[in-house]
C-alpha cells in the first residue's frame, strides 16, 4: 500500500475522506473490486470475507478510508457499530448459527490497512479455538447465497 503522510510530514494519514488509491478495501466500496455485499450504508459497506473462517464470515468496513479502530473519527463510531451490531444479530437466525465472533486486529495481523471488523457465524463444536482461525473456501456460486440470505435479512 502507498504510504501517505499527514500535513507534519511525520506520520501516516491515517483517516481519510473518501476511497485511498491502492486499497483494496477502498475499491470494494468504489464498486471497482468484486465483492458479495451484503449491505452498503452512508457510514459502511458490509461484504462477505473471501477466505471466511466459516462461510458466512462478513467484513464490515468505513466508506471512508481509516487504518484503525483509533483512527476512526468520534462521530463516526456508532454508524458503523450499528451496522457491526445488525450483523452479528443477523448472522445467527440467517445462518442457523448460534451465535457470532466479532474481532478486529489494529495493525498487528490487519492483512488490509483499513479498518476492518469480522463478524463470523458461530455454532458450537465448530473448531474454533482461541484465535486459531481455520479458512474454508466457497464453492463456484454458493458466495453469492450466502450474500443473498443475509441481505434478506437485513432488509
Amino acid at each position: 500500500m502507498q504510504q501517505h503522510r499527514a500535513a507534519s510530514g511525520t506520520d501516516r494519514l491515517r483517516r481519510h475522506t473518501g476511497p485511498m488509491a491502492g486499497c483494496v478495501f477502498c475499491d470494494v466500496i468504489a464498486g471497482t473490486t468484486p465483492a458479495h455485499i451484503v449491505r452498503r450504508t452512508d457510514a459502511a459497506v458490509c461484504f462477505l470475507d473471501t477466505r471466511p473462517v466459516f462461510k458466512g464470515h462478513v467484513l464490515v468496513v468505513p466508506t471512508d478510508h481509516v487504518v484503525t479502530l483509533p483512527d476512526l473519527a468520534p462521530e463516526q463510531l456508532v454508524p458503523f457499530f450499528e451496522q457491526v451490531q445488525s450483523v452479528s444479530r443477523l448472522l445467527p437466525p440467517a445462518l442457523e448459527a448460534q451465535g457470532s465472533f466479532v474481532a478486529m486486529n489494529n495493525v498487528v495481523s490487519q492483512s488490509v490497512a483499513h479498518l476492518h471488523c469480522h463478524v463470523v457465524p458461530r455454532t458450537k463444536g465448530d473448531g474454533l479455538r482461541g484465535f486459531f482461525w481455520p479458512r474454508t473456501k466457497y464453492a463456484d456460486g454458493e458466495a453469492e447465497v450466502y450474500a443473498a440470505r443475509l441481505r434478506e435479512g437485513l432488509a
